[in-house]
């Protein structure tokens, strides 16, 4: 044991050993030892004394060109997590496989919730991610570091970025023999990393993981940052991921293991209980919902159950559609605890302001307009942790970022659908199976276009600006081109086109 005793601060490093590296890697190691120490220890020594020292080490690699002092990790693999080998483990195992997202997250709860059931002695994790929503996977790090029941994650092949600070978390770390972890820089949807604010918080997060669980938390940092470096490890200016021969060698795994069995074996288990997590089908559809693809096309049905509705008034399978896309996208989000009381609340409201001006007080169109942004509003505060009309909390960066991703997670099914019906619109809804959601006109005469033109009719319905009109004793659909037009109203043809008549005010 080398060390200079005389503070707390003192590192201590143990079996110093001749490496492969080069005299930067040595005196770095060498300086960091003083520099940690009291400063008062070495105060009485003269500056000829400090320069003897470095003539001697300079003189130490001359002798020893293609050797080094390298230092060991201070955080060395522990032994095994079950002490009696010949009384009964259970163990609950789980796999999460999947990207960090809402239903991995609700997987976690559901395992944990039901191993505590189960009295379970173990928890071993089959993790095999890419990572995801750092947000979640802090939440996923905070739920195994809280755990009473020890926590085993055993890596099949990938830990990558907030796949890292799940394992971190656990009691014991095992991979097989190809997999590797790191990588944990944070970026954005665009896979840029984002600025050295939320870095600096995942630093920490990384660091105080790595630490509660006895792991070297310079290394965890360094999964983070580019530019810290570790001495004989990894050079300045790249994130660092280890192998599974690696991370052993550096204190983050505890042991290689290419099956569960041997899993067990190192844990110290000779009489396992294995209780297997299993879903029912609720909660598989739950799951299903819960991805934010579904949540992305429920959104669009019900923007576009809306649209259709304000275009032909009327209670059809526009308006059906929407109200079931809404239950499918809340529901979930529900019972997840997400979307609260209030949001399904706003959400209904935002549906009676759009009956208001489709049925009630048509013509005004800021009251739809009101109800379009009140959805809006719901939606995306569905999509929030949030508490009350608070943000969330700043847990793994910013409250901001949170709500920007949920007003996007928003924004971008309501631009897909704008530009969906700007480009194919008219060719979509006028053949195959979708045709049949519109309002069609019986078919008209090629020929009798120019017949429609000066023709006067009522408005059957409102047109806002595409509805009914009754001309020449046929209900056909119209749009008007002078603005909103009030069921009632006389208006004239202008023109036909595509089947559609274009009419304004006589």
């Amino acid at each position: 044991m080398l060390g200079c005793g005389r503070t707390p601060n003192c590192p201590k490093i143990s079996k110093l050993h001749w490496d492969f590296s080069g005299p930067l890697a040595r005196l770095y190691t060498v300086f960091t030892m003083l520099q940690r120490c009291s400063f008062s220890y070495f105060a009485p020594l003269h500056i000829k004394s400090l320069s003897w020292l470095l003539w001697f080490l300079l003189g130490l690699q001359a002798l020893c060109p293609l050797s080094g002092v390298i230092a060991e990790p201070l955080f060395t693999p522990q032994g095994p997590l079950w002490q009696d080998s010949n009384v009964l483990c259970r163990i609950y195992r789980v796999e999460l496989q999947d990207q960090v997202a809402p239903p991995f997250w609700r997987k976690v709860q559901l395992a944990f919730a039901e191993a505590e059931e189960q009295k379970a002695d173990l928890i071993l994790i089959r993790l095999n991610t890419y990572g995801g929503q750092v947000d979640l996977a802090d939440s996923v790090r905070t739920r195994l570091l809280r755990s009473k029941i020890p926590i085993v994650v055993w890596v099949d092949n990938n830990a990558a970025s907030a796949g890292a600070l799940i394992a971190l978390a656990a009691n014991r770390i095992y991979m097989v023999p190809s997999a590797s972890i790191g990588a944990a820089t944070v970026v954005n949807q665009e896979g840029t990393p984002v600025p050295d604010k939320y870095q600096s918080y995942m630093r920490a997060t990384m660091r105080a993981t790595a630490e509660a669980r006895n792991r070297n938390p310079r290394l965890a940092e360094c999964m983070v940052d580019p530019g810290l470096g570790y001495p004989g490890v990894l050079d300045s200016g790249k994130v660092l991921t280890l192998t599974s021969s690696e991370a052993i060698r550096w204190g983050i795994s505890d042991g290689t293991a290419a099956t569960e069995e041997e899993v067990l074996q190192m844990l110290g288990v000779r009489k396992p209980e294995i209780i297997q997590q299993k879903l029912s089908a609720l909660d598989y559809f739950l799951q299903f919902l819960l991805n934010p693809a579904v949540s992305g096309i429920l959104i669009l049905l019900m923007l576009g159950g809306i649209y259709f509705e304000l275009q032909s008034p009327g209670i059809g399978f526009p308006l059906v559609a929407a109200l079931v896309a809404a239950a499918l996208y809340f529901a979930p989000l529900y019972l997840e605890g997400l979307a609260t009381n209030w949001e399904i609340l706003l959400f209904i409201a935002g549906l009676i302001l759009i009956g208001l001006e489709i049925w009630i007080i048509p013509g005004l169109g800021w009251v739809g307009a009101l109800g379009l942004a009140v959805i809006f509003l719901a939606l995306v505060g569905s999509m929030l942790d949030n508490d009350g009309w608070a943000l969330p909390s700043n847990e793994t960066g910013s409250g901001g970022s949170h709500l920007i991703s949920a007003v996007l997670a928003v924004l971008i099914p309501i631009l897909g659908l704008g530009i969906t019906f700007l480009l194919w619109g008219e060719r979509m809804f006028s053949q195959g199976p979708l045709r049949r959601l519109v309002l069609n006109n019986p078919p008209l005469e090629p020929t009798d276009a120019e017949q429609w033109v000066g023709l006067q009719g009522i408005t059957k319905t409102r047109l806002n600006p595409v509805g009914k009109i009754h001309i020449r004793e046929k209900t056909l659909e119209a749009q008007s081109e002078d603005g909103w037009i009030e069921a009632g109203t006389r208006v004239i043809v202008l023109r036909k086109e595509q089947n559609r008549l274009y009419v304004r005010k006589s």
